[in-house]
């Protein structure tokens, strides 16, 4: 896969409106490219959709957003048509681009290996370089992370957390305040012991 810095090879593939596009189209641009698995799956739906509500954001920051899959034009045209998408959809057959941008290959699907389309994202900055890679999206949230580092801020995704070790964890334990510290250094109070009371002497 690509990573930040590369060179972002260039493409031509046909969009669902049949016109041949490559990253040569958009000069001066950033380019926001993903690939997805399949047209009309729940995940990619979604993920479409989010891409496409958010366009007019994407623009007004000075980027332009390609989805890709393997499906068809006539498919992209189809699912285009069906949730009244408005991103540009690329139609890779022969995987020219996924493979260009290591965006197919194995991944773990329901607990078993297989080769296919991994979810991925790549910014592209206007001097054709990786600006940030995503490998194994997923979908909720993703295009405003995306939006967020287009536009120059941090993104709402978050790398998995790494589990501490031992030294680790013990560094980052939070400090205890100096009203702890003192309390844990005070040598604990005796409690108090209470002489037994006299018996009551009642004279006859």
């Amino acid at each position: 896969m690509l990573n930040a810095g590369d060179r972002a090879p260039d493409f031509s593939l046909e969009s669902d409106s049949g016109k041949a596009v490559s990253l040569a189209d958009f000069p001066g641009k950033t380019v926001v490219l993903y690939f997805y698995p399949k047209d009309d799956t729940p995940g990619c739906t979604r993920e479409n959709q989010a891409f496409s509500a958010a366009l007019q954001a994407f623009d007004d920051a000075g980027a332009v957003v390609l989805g890709v899959s393997r499906d068809s034009v006539e498919r992209h045209r189809k699912f285009r048509d069906k949730y009244d998408l408005g991103v540009t959809l690329l139609s890779d057959p022969e995987l020219a681009a996924h493979n260009a941008y290591g965006a197919y290959g194995e991944k773990t699907m329901y607990g078993k290996k297989v080769t296919g389309a991994i979810r991925s994202t790549f910014i592209i900055g206007p001097d054709r370089k990786v600006k940030h890679a995503f490998s194994g999206v997923k979908v909720d949230g993703h295009a405003d992370a995306v939006l967020a580092l287009v536009r120059g801020g941090g993104a709402s995704e978050a790398p998995a957390p790494r589990t501490p070790t031992k030294g680790a964890a013990a560094k980052s334990a939070a400090p205890r305040s100096s009203a702890a510290k003192s309390a844990a250094r005070a040598p604990a109070k005796k409690a108090a012991v209470k002489a037994p009371a006299k018996p009551v002497t009642r004279s006859r």
